[in-house]
């Protein structure tokens, strides 16, 4: 499974940078997260991340979990919206996609 998660910056991206360093490792310790990937648009002051759970269970547990309400109590962040999606594997292993590769393992 996979989440979006968008948001708006309300502090300077520098700022925000610095926070995403510091909070980082706590992503290594979230059960069933294959990987996430950073997103940031500086010139329009976005942000985001792309999630692979293993599982969509491991997913709603980082929903209902204390990392993503602290994530959402941040007051440098503001419009955030979430997207749940499946994924695709046969085509995205075609496309040389990297769920393949990160869920190999599972066989």
């Amino acid at each position: 499974m996979i989440l979006q998660i968008n948001f708006n910056l309300k502090a300077p991206v520098a700022e925000y940078r610095k926070m995403a360093d510091s909070v980082a490792p706590a992503f290594l310790d979230v059960p069933g997260l294959r990987w996430k990937i950073w997103l940031l648009n500086p010139a329009a002051q976005e942000a985001g991340g792309i999630y692979l759970f293993d599982s969509q269970a491991s997913l709603d547990a980082y929903l209902s979990g204390p990392l993503l309400a602290q994530i959402g109590g941040l007051t440098c962040i503001r419009n955030i919206s979430m997207k749940q999606f499946e994924v695709m594997p046969e085509i995205t292993a075609l496309t040389r996609g990297l769920f393949e590769a990160a869920c190999s393992s599972d066989a």
